[in-house]
């Protein structure tokens, strides 16, 4: 069908914050289907299907179901909770994207679910007021890895200014804050865990920005667990060849190949040292477009 292979087309052209949010969509529709199916026949599909896939508060019910604390991240109750998600997570990521890598934004959504699955775990069994919720109290939804990258963005770029309805021009490093206050606040709503989450997948954002900074990346274990799991799959599938010599254009052509190499990180540096200095207003068309070039490699 021309419909699925344009959606597949626009995958594959798509930068990895598209991509997500691509998978996102994919799993709320398919779970919606068929949970509109099990509905119909009087059965309750979201109280032991779906619960399968999301984070349990229960230490014990995530022994049965580790994976669980990776699956949750992609699911959604409902349209507006995904819509609001994967509108943060295109803005946030399109401006991600030109201060880090495709492959840290990869790391930092799951790094960022991750502590927010872990710290609504553990605050849920330690708190005595969350004591009555613990064996029925399950999370979903993308929001701790999406503020994670919110708030990495934030740190790197605290003053850039993005311009929001009927409050105009607010500062990144004001309205991250904002996000997180509120999630404080609500800490002992009805909503509770996801807020909790929040404050998580914040604490990762955080710390992986703040890491970057001083040489280092919390994401890189996530990253190549990825890598390597991905490559399982890649050979599996490559057919076997015959083993060739392939002989390139020597010492000349390597010595250009390098060169130019050189000369595309050098110009990434400047243009991200420029970016650090005086904002993303003040990088020209070309520079703009070559950073979003080098965070789709």
């Amino acid at each position: 069908m021309s419909i699925i292979t344009d959606l597949k087309n626009n995958y594959e052209r798509g930068n990895i914050s598209l991509r997500f949010i691509y998978i996102n969509v994919g799993i709320f529709i398919l779970t919606s289907v068929v949970n509109i199916g099990f509905t119909l026949f009087n059965r309750p599909f979201s109280l032991w299907l779906l619960q399968w896939f999301e984070c349990p508060a229960s230490l014990r019910r995530l022994l049965i179901q580790p994976w669980s604390l990776v699956t949750y991240m992609f699911m959604h109750a409902d349209v507006f909770h995904i819509l609001f998600n994967m509108l943060w997570l295109y803005w946030f990521g399109q401006l991600f994207l030109y201060l880090f890598s495709a492959k840290h934004f990869r790391g930092l959504y799951f790094l960022g679910g991750l502590c927010g699955g872990a710290l609504y775990i553990l605050a849920y069994n330690i708190f005595p007021f969350f004591a009555p919720y613990i064996g029925h109290s399950y999370m979903l939804g993308a929001s701790a890895s999406v503020l994670a990258i919110a708030v990495a963005t934030a740190v790197r770029e605290p003053d850039y200014r993005v311009n929001l309805l009927l409050f105009g021009a607010v500062r990144l490093k004001y309205l991250t804050l904002i996000l997180i206050v509120t999630d404080l606040l609500f800490i002992t709503s009805s909503n509770a865990g996801g807020h909790i989450a929040h404050l998580g997948g914040a604490i990762a954002g955080f710390w992986f920005a703040r890491s970057f900074q001083h040489g280092s990346d919390p994401t890189w274990w996530i990253n190549k667990t990825i890598d390597t799991i991905e490559g399982w799959f890649s050979r599996s599938k490559r057919p076997q060849k015959p083993k060739m010599k392939v002989h390139y254009g020597g010492r000349a052509a390597d010595y250009d190949y390098n060169a130019r190499k050189r000369d595309r990180e050098a110009e990434i540096d400047r243009i991200l040292e420029k970016l650090k200095k005086s904002g993303y207003e003040s990088l020209t068309s070309e520079e703009k477009k070559s950073l979003f070039d080098a965070s789709k490699k």
